[in-house]
């Protein structure tokens, strides 16, 4: 379990990335890891150059990129600690437009420092995606959708 009384963006996304990955992916490959707004979006880990995906734009980017090497899953991960918004509906068709050519079986997870935190947001959060929270590591959200933790038929 992930304790910290006030979270930062950092520390979520880094909390997302090593706790949710060896739990949900087999073989996870970090893709993208961005910056926060403080630091003008300058990326702090960037692997998405050799993966094909042509960029304009750091800010059209998701927080996280991770990818399953095994099931050939797309995780795309927004970090939301304060004004941070999850993977609302226009936030989600955002995302399959720009990376429908290039990153195949998607998957949309908000990421939240605490149950009590996303209850903040609950009603912005898009149907068929996911919620992971810190506090709660070994569990995900899953709202609605015609699967548990999978990319949606016809991807």
């Amino acid at each position: 379990m992930c304790v910290v009384m006030n979270w930062t963006h950092d520390q979520l996304q880094i909390a997302f990335v090593k706790e949710f990955g060896p739990r949900f992916i087999q073989e996870p490959r970090l893709i993208y890891l961005g910056a926060t707004p403080n630091e003008l979006h300058v990326p702090k880990f960037s692997g998405i150059e050799k993966s094909g995906i042509p960029i304009q734009s750091y800010d059209k980017l998701p927080d996280i990129i991770l990818y399953d090497e095994v099931r050939h899953w797309s995780f795309l991960i927004e970090a939301v600690v304060s004004d941070d918004s999850p993977i609302s509906t226009k936030r989600r068709l955002e995302l399959e437009r720009a990376f429908e050519k290039y990153l195949e079986n998607r998957i949309y997870i908000s990421a939240f420092p605490s149950f009590s935190h996303m209850k903040e947001f609950v009603t912005e959060i898009a149907w068929d995606t996911e919620v992971w929270l810190a506090e709660i590591p070994d569990h995900l959200i899953h709202f609605n959708g015609d699967r548990f933790l999978g990319p949606r038929r016809g991807q």
